[in-house]
C-alpha cells in the first residue's frame, strides 16, 4: 500500500514529518517498507540564470551559454531548443549525480568547447517524462536548492511516498483514510471529518440491476446509477500526480477516479460505457466455459461457480476482479454506469486464484472491505465524476442489501494488565477505542463495520495496547506463588531426554534434526510407506509419508556428508516415529549412527573400522543415562533392516525391548547410497521403567572390605548355545555372592567334535559378611556347574 504525505494530510491534520509518520506506523503494526523522498536526489541541483546564449561554432543545434550559478558564472553547452538568454534554469554542477540518466556530471569538452555542468530537464531529474527542453522557472534566486524551490512552488512534485506492508487482518488500512485513523488515534494529528455526498437522481436509471438467487450468498449487495453527458478527458494534474506517485498510470478521468477511490477510501468501483450495455445488468454464477476479454487485454475462461456481471447480450465483467473490454470507457464515452458492490471475500479469492488474475480490486475484496460503505462510496464517486467530467446523475438502482456485521463486546479495562501487562487508565482506553471508530455504550464496545478483524474482547485489549505502543511494555519477573525453591516443571521423560542428549554428545555424536516426512521408498525400507502414514498434501514427493524410524534421516545425512568427503561420521537424533496418523500412533525414539573408522590413521595402527562393539558400548552408556536397569537380556531376530548376524535386541524379556543395536543391512545402505559398513542403535525411552525410588538422593555406596575370589570354568556346549544364556545361568547360582560373570575364551572344533564348542567363564565372588571358607566356595562352584548344566545341557570340560 503506497500513499503520499500530502494525500495523507487530506484526511489527517498533522505537522508530523514523513520520518515521524513512518516510525509511528511501524510501531502500530503497519510496517513501513520504504519511504521515498524525491528531495533527496534533487538537493544538489541548484537554480541558475542564463545571461547569454550563442550558437556553438561547430554545431548548429548546440548553444554556448553563460550561466550565473552558485559557483559564479559558468560556461555550459546545451542542445535544448529552448536554451536562451534571460531564463531561470536548474543546473547540475560538476560532481552532481543525475538520476534520470544515471550519470555524475563532469567537466567536459563538446565539439572542442568546455562545458562546466548541465541544465536539466524534468525527465533527467525523474520528475516526469518531459524532455523536449530544459526546465524554465518563472522566478528564483541563483544558487537556491531546486528541492527547496519545489517545496514552495510545486509541493506535489517532491511529495514523500510511504509504502507499508498490510497484514491480512487489517483491510481497513488498504485505504489512506484507514491509515490516517490509526495515526490520529495514536495522537499524531486530528482525523478530518469524513466527506459525504447525497446525490439526488435527476431521472430514473434506464439500466436495472438484479442478483440471481443462487448468487446472493456470494454477492449480497449491488448498486449503481447512470451518469449521462460526461466528458472523459484527462484527469486534473493533482489526481494524475497522486496516481503516478504510487505507481499507477493515469488513463482518463473516469478510470482515474475509480482508481483514486480504491486507494483513498478502500472502495473499489467500476464504470461501464452505458452506450455499450444492452438491457439490464445481472449478477450470476457462471456455469463454466464462458469467456471474456478483460481490460488487461487478456481473454479469461470462467470455471463453474464464479461470479460474473452480464447484460442482455453477454458477460461484461469479472465481478470483483476486473471489467470487460467491450464495455470499457474511452474518450468517446458520454454515458457511464457507475457500479459499487460488495462481494463475498472467499468467492473473489477463489475465482482470482483459479483465473490467475491479480488486480487492486481483487486484493481488497478478498481481504474484506467495509460492507456499509457500498452506497456512500457510490455517492462520493458520483460527486467527483460530476465535478470533473460534468453530466447528470440518475437515481440509484440497487439489488440486495449490505450484510449486517453489527456486533459488540464487553470492554474490561482490567484485562489490559492481565493480557498484555500494561497499566492504562480506563478513560484512556475508552478514548482510544472511540478514536478508532468504536461506539461505546456503557461497558459494551460496538465494532465499526470496517474492522472485520475484531472478533472478541481480547481484540479490544489488543487495539488499546497497540495504540499505547507495545514498546512501552516493561519486563517484569514472573511472580512466585510461594517463597522458596519452585517445584520442578520438567517431567521425568524430559529429564531423561536431556540426560541422553548430553551423554550422546559426550560420546562424540553430533545431533541431527531432520524432517518427520520421508519419501515412500525410504519409508517402505523401514516398515512404513502405507496409507496410514501417507500425507494428503505433501510438501514434495520426497516428503510423502510420516517416518516409521529415525534411521532414514540419519542415513540421508550420512550420505550427504560422505559425498563431501567426510567419512568418519557419528550422528544421533531424538524424535518421534509414526506407525499411523492418529493420536497415540507415534512414539519417541533415540537413534545413533556410526560410519568410518574409530579415529584417524596413525603409525601405530590403532585406528580401525567401527564395529558392532562400538555401538554396544554406546548403547549401554545411553541406557545408563536414561536410567535403564543394569541387568538385561540380549535377543536376536530384530527388524529386517539390521544385519541378520550382527545385531542384538536389549530387553527385560521378549516383550519388553528397550533398544536395538548392530550393523545396518548392506541392502539398506545400497538403497540409501551410504558407503558401509554402518553401525547404529535405537533406544525406546518409553519402554524403560521409571525408578521406584523417586528421591533425588543417590543410593548409598556399598563397598566390601573382604577380598573377592575368582573361579574359572570351561563348559562344552552345543555350538548354537549363546554365551549370554550360559552367563545368565552362572549368575543365577547365587545372586547375593556372585558379583560378575565374564566370558574370556571360546574354542570350536578339534577334539570337541563337530557341532560343539567350549566357553570359558570367570565367576567373581564377593563375600559380604565374612571371608568364605574353602568348603563354601566349593559348594558355590558346584551350584554354578549345576545351573549351567541345567540351562544349556553342557558339561564341565575336563
Amino acid at each position: 500500500m503506497k500513499f503520499t504525505l500530502s494525500w495523507l494530510r487530506d484526511h489527517l491534520d498533522t505537522e508530523a514529518s514523513a520520518e515521524e509518520i513512518a516510525e509511528a506506523l511501524t510501531d502500530l503494526g503497519l510496517e513501513v517498507e520504504e519511504v521515498t523522498d524525491p528531495t533527496a536526489t534533487l538537493r544538489d541541483f541548484r537554480l541558475g540564470y542564463v545571461e547569454a546564449a550563442e550558437k556553438h561554432p561547430d554545431a548548429d543545434r548546440l548553444r554556448v551559454c553563460r550561466v550565473a550559478t552558485a559557483d559564479g558564472v559558468k560556461q555550459i553547452i546545451c542542445g535544448a531548443p529552448n536554451a536562451r538568454a534571460g531564463i531561470t534554469v536548474v543546473v547540475a554542477s560538476p560532481g552532481t549525480y543525475v538520476p534520470g540518466i544515471d550519470t555524475t556530471i563532469q567537466v567536459g569538452r563538446i565539439r572542442g568547447v568546455e562545458s562546466h555542468g548541465m541544465m536539466a530537464s524534468e525527465r533527467e531529474m525523474e520528475l516526469s517524462d518531459e524532455h523536449d527542453g530544459i526546465i524554465e522557472l518563472p522566478s528564483g534566486e541563483v544558487g537556491e536548492s531546486f528541492a527547496d524551490w519545489l517545496s514552495r512552488n510545486a509541493p506535489e512534485k517532491v511529495d514523500p511516498v510511504i509504502e507499508i506492508a498490510i497484514t491480512p487482518n487489517r483491510p481497513d488500512a488498504l485505504g489512506v483514510r484507514g491509515i490516517a485513523r490509526d495515526l490520529a488515534a495514536r495522537g499524531l494529528g486530528t482525523l478530518k471529518p469524513a466527506k459525504t455526498a447525497e446525490i439526488a437522481g435527476a431521472f430514473p436509471c434506464p439500466i436495472g440491476v438484479s442478483i440471481d438467487a443462487d448468487a446472493r450468498e456470494h454477492a449480497p449487495h449491488f448498486t449503481g446509477r447512470l451518469i449521462r453527458g460526461v466528458t472523459n478527458g484527462p484527469s486534473p494534474a493533482w489526481l494524475q500526480a497522486r496516481l503516478k506517485a504510487i505507481g499507477l498510470r493515469p488513463i482518463s478521468a473516469l478510470v482515474d477516479i475509480t482508481n483514486f477511490f480504491t486507494f483513498d477510501l478502500n472502495r473499489p468501483l467500476h464504470v461501464f460505457d452505458a452506450g455499450k450495455v444492452t438491457g439490464d445488468l445481472r449478477v450470476h454464477m457462471t456455469k463454466g466455459g464462458e469467456t471474456i476479454e478483460a481490460l488487461d487485454e487478456r481473454t479469461y475462461t470462467f470455471g463453474p461457480g464464479m461470479l460474473a456481471i452480464s447484460d442482455d447480450h453477454a458477460i461484461e465483467s469479472l465481478a470483483g476482479l476486473m471489467g470487460g473490454a467491450p464495455t470499457g470507457v474511452s474518450e468517446e464515452t458520454t454515458d457511464v454506469f457507475l457500479e459499487s458492490a460488495y462481494w463475498n471475500h472467499v468467492t473473489i479469492a477463489r475465482s482470482g486464484r483459479a483465473l490467475k488474475l491479480n488486480s487492486d480490486a481483487r486484493y481488497r475484496f478478498e481481504r474484506g472491505i467495509d460492507p456499509a460503505f457500498t452506497r456512500p462510496g457510490l455517492d462520493l464517486a458520483t460527486q467527483m465524476i460530476l465535478d470533473l467530467c460534468g453530466g447528470e446523475a440518475s437515481e440509484v438502482v440497487e439489488a440486495g442489501a449490505a450484510p449486517d456485521t453489527a456486533r459488540a463486546y464487553r470492554l474490561d479495562t482490567m484485562r489490559v494488565v492481565s493480557l498484555v501487562g500494561m497499566e492504562i487508565a480506563a478513560d484512556i482506553q475508552r478514548e482510544t477505542l472511540e478514536a478508532l471508530g468504536f461506539t461505546l455504550d456503557g461497558d459494551m464496545a460496538r465494532v465499526p463495520s470496517w474492522r472485520p478483524d475484531v472478533q472478541g474482547e481480547a481484540d479490544l485489549v489488543e487495539e488499546v495496547a497497540r495504540m499505547a505502543s507495545l514498546t512501552k511494555l516493561a519486563t517484569r519477573p514472573m511472580p512466585r506463588p510461594q517463597p522458596g525453591v519452585p517445584a520442578p516443571i520438567l517431567t521425568e521423560g524430559q529429564r531423561r531426554e536431556q540426560a541422553a542428549r548430553r551423554m550422546a554428545a559426550a560420546l562424540g555424536y553430533n545431533e541431527v534434526v531432520s524432517y518427520s516426512f520421508i519419501d515412500a521408498a525410504a519409508a517402505t525400507l523401514f516398515g512404513g510407506g502405507g496409507e496410514a502414514t501417507r500425507l494428503e498434501n505433501p510438501i514434495s514427493s520426497e516428503m510423502s509419508h510420516l517416518r516409521p524410524d529415525l534411521l532414514p534421516g540419519l542415513l540421508r545425512a550420512a550420505a550427504r556428508n560422505q559425498k563431501r568427503g567426510q567419512t568418519d561420521i557419528a550422528l544421533f537424533e531424538i524424535g518421534a516415529v509414526f506407525s499411523g496418523g492418529e493420536p497415540g500412533e507415534q512414539r519417541p525414539a533415540l537413534t545413533a549412527l556410526l560410519t568410518g573408522r574409530s579415529g584417524p590413521k596413525d603409525v601405530h595402527g590403532s585406528s580401525r573400522p567401527v564395529d558392532v562393539y562400538d555401538v554396544r558400548a554406546d548403547v549401554d552408556s545411553l541406557l545408563g543415562a536414561l536410567g535403564a536397569p543394569a541387568k538385561t537380556q540380549i535377543l536376536r531376530d530384530g527388524d529386517p533392516w539390521w544385519h541378520p548376524g550382527r545385531h542384538g535386541r536389549i530387553g527385560l524379556g521378549p516383550k519388553k525391548i528397550l533398544a536395538t543395536f548392530g550393523e545396518v543391512h548392506p541392502r539398506i545402505l545400497d538403497a540409501m547410497e551410504v558407503k558401509g559398513p554402518a553401525m547404529a542403535l535405537t533406544i525406546w525411552p518409553e519402554e524403560i521403567p521409571m525408578p521406584r525410588n523417586r528421591s533425588a538422593a543417590r543410593p548409598p555406596l556399598e563397598l566390601s572390605d573382604l577380598q573377592a575370589v575368582e573361579r574359572d570354568f570351561a563348559f562344552v556346549v552345543d555350538e548354537k548355545v549363546e554365551a549370554q544364556s550360559l552367563v545368565a545361568a552362572a549368575q543365577g547360582a547365587d545372586k547375593a555372592l556372585i558379583e560378575d560373570v565374564r566370558v574370556f575364551d571360546e574354542f570350536i572344533g578339534g577334539s570337541l567334535g563337530e557341532g560343539r564348542k567350549s566357553l570359558a567363564i570367570t565367576v567373581r565372588i564377593q563375600p559380604r559378611g565374612e571371608t568364605l571358607k574353602e568348603a563354601e566356595i566349593e559348594a558355590l562352584s558346584k551350584a554354578v556347574i549345576a545351573k549351567v548344566t541345567q540351562a544349556t545341557g553342557g558339561t564341565l570340560r575336563g
